[in-house]
């Protein structure tokens, strides 16, 4: 036979643990292994009851007291403490709920209604717009297969004339509550009633338009408006464009997630545009005015003389809208100087000169 573990080992803890991190600990153990969430599972099974038998005896002070002392052998027959593991003796009844009332069928004042409204589950789609438009903001339209209430019965499914009745199985709750025997005792579980499938009605005469389902695919036109300012991976949300909700909930949303092509000149990051700009050798040394690229059109910038490569100046609100409003970033320019490869000799004989005149041998 098994050597037995140490408790504390079992459950994690040091043996200076508290009742409060016990709890937490075979809590946590408990939902890991418990045999309705590991159905089958020997090993989880197991491991559950090892986990159980453990908190039985350290969250009892006195039990704890006596296997503090003796170890196992304070429960053996004939041992010192002589309580033995008696099952789960020493849990009241509050510890078991709430230990265990989420993973048995949901925590006490629960609603078992589950056949109320409920909101349509969300629809997602995506656009492809461009750099200029994702800055600018942009409408587009985009075709999609929507599901709408089935123009026949209403969306309640059931036949012109019919209507859906209550279920008998679950009596219009949705749910079912069933018994089973478990190692605490007789346990009580609540599930979705899979003869109605939690809607708490029963379709006896099917409409013909949508086979029962109270919805039909249909394609729709919607327009979605684009933000100025959004960026590539930001989703665009249209309320009430999502599947219909049921027994009378509201339309899901429409999620658009929106991809922006790249740009050739300007790279984003958040709401800053980044460029080069290639400057000519003269004009770097001399200075003197250029022109500028911006996502609204060029500008005009004096450039200072004996500007260097990899300069980087900053062209305040040239960048892009904050989608959260609060203006417009910066677009921020690397020079770079150009330096000419080809010369003709008049070209070559002034450079001469000039780098004579810098002291520099050529």
């Amino acid at each position: 036979m098994a050597e037995k573990r140490d408790y504390y080992e079992v459950l994690g803890v040091d043996k200076s643990a508290d009742a409060d991190t016990l709890k937490k600990a075979y809590r946590q153990l408990a939902k890991k292994y418990h045999p309705d969430a590991n159905p089958g599972d020997e090993t989880a099974a197991e491991k559950f009851k090892e986990a159980s038998e453990a908190y039985s005896v350290l969250s009892d002070p006195q039990k704890r007291q006596q296997y503090d002392q003796f170890g196992h052998a304070a429960f053996e027959q004939g041992g010192m403490g002589g309580a033995g593991f008696d099952g789960f003796g020493g849990f009241s009844a509050d510890m078991f709920a709430d230990i265990f009332g989420d993973i048995l069928g949901g925590r006490r004042g629960r609603s078992r209604a589950d056949n109320g409204p409920m909101r349509g589950a969300n629809v997602r789609a995506s656009i492809n717009i461009s750099f200029e438009e994702a800055v600018f903001g942009c409408e587009k339209e985009l075709e999609l297969n929507l599901r709408e209430p089935c123009p026949t019965c209403g969306g309640s499914g059931a036949k012109p004339g019919t209507s859906p009745s209550t279920c008998g199985r679950c009596g219009g709750s949705g749910r079912i509550i069933s018994q089973q025997q478990s190692i605490f005792g007789m346990m009580q579980t609540e599930s979705v009633c899979p003869e109605c499938r939690g809607t708490g009605k029963i379709i006896k005469e099917k409409c013909t338009g949508c086979r029962g389902t109270g919805a039909i695919t249909r394609k729709n036109k919607i327009k979605v408006q684009i933000p100025a300012g959004i960026d590539n991976g930001m989703s665009v949300r249209v309320r009430d464009k999502g599947e219909p909700g049921t027994n009378g909930g509201p339309r899901g949303d429409l999620l658009v997630e929106v991809r922006v092509s790249r740009h050739p000149i300007f790279q984003r990051d958040d709401t800053d545009l980044y460029s080069t700009v290639a400057v000519p050798f003269t004009k770097a040394a001399l200075g003197g005015k250029m022109r500028i690229r911006t996502i609204d059109g060029e500008v005009e910038y004096e450039i200072k003389p004996g500007t260097q490569t990899d300069t980087r100046i900053r062209l305040r609100g040239k960048g892009v809208p904050s989608v959260r409003g609060g203006g417009r970033g910066d677009q921020y320019v690397t020079l770079v100087v150009q330096v000419p490869t080809k010369l003709t000799r008049d070209q070559k004989t002034a450079l001469k000169a000039f780098a004579e005149t810098m002291g520099e041998d050529v």
